[in-house]
């Protein structure tokens, strides 16, 4: 059985690339290449630009993939939903498909875009979007560098932003709420799905991303404590943590180990080693699996 994978070439591609290898695959290219080298036989990989993927998915071309949400929109793909995957190309934040004009454009509101030219790679969601307002506007295809065209060439832009940095430093402000707020999915199509060997696959995949990208705000902690300061380290866990308490050898104390999220650690372990632990181990996490 060979799955044949797609993967996002561009900005996701190193994050992808890193969230595999946490997963437990090693992916590698060469920066000239489309066929990417994977440590799994019954994988085949292939780089493709994330607008592509929806409908080579929907055409059978390949079996499984990771794309965004927002891609699957524009597209109309009828596909398979795996699972979400909240990562993006810098951070852990979804990504807002937004409307952009400049700092001194009149205009506020959907409504205002009547008669107006709009550059956009989201052609399909942005007339969507715009029928769905009642507003009749002129859609334009962007190959990209959308920043540049307002105000000169068009009067407004529907953009993918992570951070709102770069049309910040255009001088653009964003026109009320995002279109759509988008995430990573790993989809399959319909027929993948419904072959029992390769949905298999398509799912252990599914639970390994999703273990990786768990673990990845996560850290365990390690510590001994003796019998009588027990109590008062305890005390110090967070209120919704249940640790796993062993008792040490020789009964003269306590191992506890517990996961928590990375930021927390290092306002804990100080007041742990001031309650009476010891011994403490900070450890990082490849998979959680719920």
């Amino acid at each position: 059985m060979k799955l044949k994978l797609g993967l996002p070439k561009g900005s996701l591609q190193d994050a992808t690339f890193k969230l595999f290898a946490q997963a437990g695959w090693t992916v590698r290219v060469d920066s000239r290449s489309y066929h990417p080298v994977i440590d799994d036989p019954e994988l085949e990989p292939i780089l493709m630009r994330p607008q592509e993927i929806p409908r080579y998915l929907e055409d059978g071309v390949i079996d499984a993939g990771l794309t965004g949400w927002d891609w699957i929109k524009d597209n109309g793909a009828d596909v398979v939903e795996v699972c979400e995957l909240t990562y993006s190309k810098a951070t852990r934040n979804p990504m807002r498909i937004v409307l952009a004009v400049a700092g001194d454009s009149e205009i506020q509101s959907v409504k205002d875009l009547e008669g107006k030219r709009l550059a956009t790679e989201y052609v399909r969601l942005t007339t969507k979007w715009l029928e769905e307002n009642g507003v009749t506007a002129h859609v334009e295809f962007s190959w990209g560098a959308d920043e540049m065209k307002v105000p000169q060439l068009v009067d407004a832009i529907v953009v993918n932003t992570e951070t709102g940095s770069s049309l910040k430093a255009h001088k653009l402000r964003i026109v009320g709420d995002p279109i759509i707020i988008s995430t990573t999915r790993f989809v399959a199509n319909k027929t993948a799905w419904a072959d029992p060997e390769k949905r298999a696959k398509i799912e252990a995949m599914g639970m390994l991303l999703t273990g990786a990208l768990n673990a990845g705000a996560l850290v365990g902690l390690k510590l001994n404590v003796a019998k009588e300061d027990f109590e008062s380290v305890i005390a110090q866990l967070p209120a919704l943590k249940k640790p796993t308490v062993s008792p040490l050898w020789g009964n003269e104390g306590f191992a506890i180990e517990i996961i928590i999220e990375e930021h927390q650690a290092r306002d804990l372990i100080p007041r742990l080693k001031r309650a009476g632990a010891s011994g403490l181990v900070e450890y990082p996490l490849n998979k959680v699996v719920y």
